[in-house]
């Protein structure tokens, strides 16, 4: 059979990964003043300060995106991690996505998809039948992805200054 994936998305790789391993804190890092920027821009018309940024995101941990309740996934393009992704157990049936990002110069490249691929796989080991995951409504790359890879709009599950808009997905079998 003849690979017909498009050569973008074949350099692509996605793992678990230790959260607390160097380069998934440089991407969370990166995520975090990425989707942080984004909202002072829009809301302060300003960037954050270097303290902003990073009591945000020491108040943001990712400690629980590990066993047992949890994983972190790590995407590498050609050997080199460019994304990530963390899932949370949230009940017996569901776990909650967070945590996606895909360094800006890759996006476009297969590397969301490969990522969301993976999430569908280690959701399914976790024992999930369902993903859930809250946003915020600027984010507008990140919710296309999402309704593109079978996410659809659900009522809020939970609250929080950046949650906004609520996406679920059923796993099949």
């Amino acid at each position: 059979m003849t690979d017909t994936a498009p050569r973008t998305a074949r350099l692509w790789s996605v793992a678990t990964a230790d959260v607390t391993a160097p380069e998934a804190l440089a991407l969370l890092r990166e995520y975090y003043y990425d989707v942080a920027n984004r909202y002072y821009r829009l809301h302060l018309g300003r960037e954050g300060t270097p303290e902003e940024l990073e009591s945000g995101l020491a108040g943001s941990p990712s400690d629980d995106l590990a066993a047992p309740d949890g994983l972190f996934l790590l995407g590498h393009y050609d050997g080199a991690a460019q994304s990530c992704a963390g899932l949370r157990r949230r009940d017996a049936d569901t776990v909650e996505l967070t945590r996606v990002f895909v360094r800006p110069g890759l996006r476009g490249t297969g590397g969301g998809a490969r990522l969301l691929a993976a999430v569908d796989e280690a959701a399914r080991s976790l024992g999930a039948r369902r993903i859930v995951l809250d946003t915020r409504l600027d984010l507008v790359e990140a919710r296309s992805l999402y309704t593109r890879h079978g996410y659809r709009e659900i009522p809020a599950y939970s609250s929080g200054p950046y949650a906004q808009i609520w996406y679920g997905k059923e796993l099949a079998g």
